[in-house]
């Protein structure tokens, strides 16, 4: 089985906000703002649920990434290693 180098704090992931220029905060896996009891499901069950399509095929994982200044987000999706 797979699993998310930044959900396992193995890498960090720099990606800027494109209005303002600093870097996104890394807020966790979209799953959890979804289902706050989906932690306590496995990832695959999870995966099913978290509205896209591909996530457990692929072995990727999305990441909520957010902008502290201006409030810009978007969603980041991890390659599973």
């Amino acid at each position: 089985m797979a699993i998310c180098p930044l959900c396992n704090s193995l890498k960090v992931l720099e990606v800027h906000c494109p209005k303002c220029h600093i870097q996104l905060e890394d807020s966790g896996k979209v799953s959890d703002f979804l289902d706050p009891y989906g932690h306590y499901n496995d990832e695959e069950t999870v995966k099913m649920g978290d509205g896209y399509p591909n996530t457990a095929k692929d072995q990727i994982c999305p990441h909520l990434m957010i902008c502290k200044n201006c409030g810009y987000d978007t969603v980041k999706f991890i390659q599973e290693e």
